[in-house]
């Protein structure tokens, strides 16, 4: 059995714990919190909630920490640090800063022998691969990405960063005249702004300055700032009622020619269609997790990424099975 140690207890955190419960090689060992453990209740009978604190004292009964903090404040710091010990999972979704936190996390799992997998999730993560193998298939063609509609928990977490934010719920949502075109091979030339808006419901404490908080989500620059965004305030009692669960989804386009003048047209498209985004996120997680024990022990370390990972790792399934059953 791998042992596996999650480091945060929020929705992720909970997402992974439901997944491994669901595996028949892995266990759940440990639900590492800065909260005081006794305030934290899991589901893991077996499993031991403690501090943060004791995290490196239990590095010799841990195959694989998952880190399911946040990418705005915690993951960038995290990391870095843990894989000094651990092999270690994060869903980094910073796109604009994947390839700083890489070269933080290699620089110290090189030394430290330990497997580091980062941007683990469906984008980046499962999208990244569709993005890839589409590349690899029409490279004479265009990509498309569109999330949603769906709540996105790094922005949320990043607007619940903002002082005097209680609470707060980000919505994708894609803009369908964009999608029809590129699913019609119309290949349109699309700026940022052009493909997504951003839907944000926050609920703020009652002598925050609500006009500073607006502010600050329009301009958070890799978040907000590219992007046409409205901002409602709502009291939590409505945030309860009508913004409780964490749907998403979106899809990945290419759309690409072929032939000898490029006269045949063709358009690959992966989609998700996502009850708990947190949930979907944790299960991907869950799997690289399996990959990165693998790999460690046949002698393997540094910093990886989705593209790094055979297929074939991901699966409690063995080669033979692999083979005979999926391909």
């Amino acid at each position: 059995m791998i042992n596996i140690a999650i480091l945060g207890y929020g929705n992720l955190g909970r997402g992974v714990e439901c997944a491994i419960k669901n595996t028949n090689d892995m266990k759940l060992s440990y639900v590492f919190t800065r909260r005081p453990p006794e305030t934290v209740k899991i589901l893991t009978e077996s499993a031991t909630v403690c501090h943060i604190d004791e995290l490196v004292s239990k590095k010799d009964e841990i195959d694989v920490l998952i880190i399911c903090g946040g990418s705005a404040t915690d993951l960038p710091v995290q990391t870095p640090e843990y894989v000094k010990y651990f092999n270690v999972i994060d869903s980094f979704d910073t796109h604009a800063k994947i390839p700083e936190h890489f070269e933080n996390v290699d620089k110290n799992a090189q030394i430290s022998g330990k497997i580091g997998i980062i941007s683990v999730g469906w984008d980046p993560g499962m999208f990244s691969l569709n993005r890839l193998y589409a590349n690899a298939v029409l490279p004479n063609g265009q990509d498309y990405t569109f999330w949603g509609k769906g709540v996105s928990q790094g922005h949320s977490d990043a607007i619940r960063r903002i002082d005097g934010v209680i609470d707060a719920r980000q919505y994708t949502v894609p803009v369908d005249e964009a999608v029809e075109s590129v699913r019609k091979g119309e290949n349109p030339t699309l700026t940022t702004r052009q493909k997504h808006t951003r839907l944000c419901y926050v609920v703020a404490e009652d002598n925050a300055d609500k006009a500073l908080i607006e502010k600050q989500i329009k301009e958070m620059p890799n978040y907000f700032a590219d992007y046409d965004t409205t901002v409602h305030f709502i009291t939590m009692e409505e945030m309860k009622r009508e913004h409780s669960s964490l749907p998403h989804g979106g899809c990945v386009i290419r759309s690409g020619k072929t032939g000898w003048e490029l006269e045949n047209n063709h358009v690959i498209e992966y989609s998700l269609k996502l009850d708990s985004n947190p949930e979907f996120t944790a299960s991907v997680l869950v799997a690289y997790a399996r990959a990165a024990y693998r790999l460690n022990q046949k002698g393997e370390y540094g910093c990886k990424t989705v593209f790094d990972i055979p297929p074939a790792l991901l699966s409690p399934k063995s080669s033979a099975e692999i083979v005979k059953e999926l391909l």
